[in-house]
């Protein structure tokens, strides 16, 4: 924060609040449109396509698996 003189008058005052003001709005307009766009699931699907079809493609295959070794352990202990 910079330096303040102790003895500003009050317009001198009431301006640096405004610009404050209006310093703030502006950076809660711009995270607010960062975290819109970090959030929006949709697009970075889009951004991503090929990485997220080989994670669901691994995952499938990890699952597939798992539950396919489960199934043969039952039969095992079955039979």
């Amino acid at each position: 924060m910079a330096d303040l003189p102790a003895n500003r008058t009050p317009d001198q005052i009431r301006s640096s609040i405004e610009a404050t003001r209006q310093d703030l709005t502006f950076s809660v307009n711009d995270l607010r449109s960062k975290v819109n766009e970090l959030t929006n699931w949709r697009r970075q699907l889009v951004d991503n396509r090929d990485a997220a079809l080989a994670t669901a493609a691994v995952a499938g295959f990890v699952l597939g698996g798992g539950i396919a070794a489960t199934v043969s352990l039952f039969r095992r202990r079955r039979g």
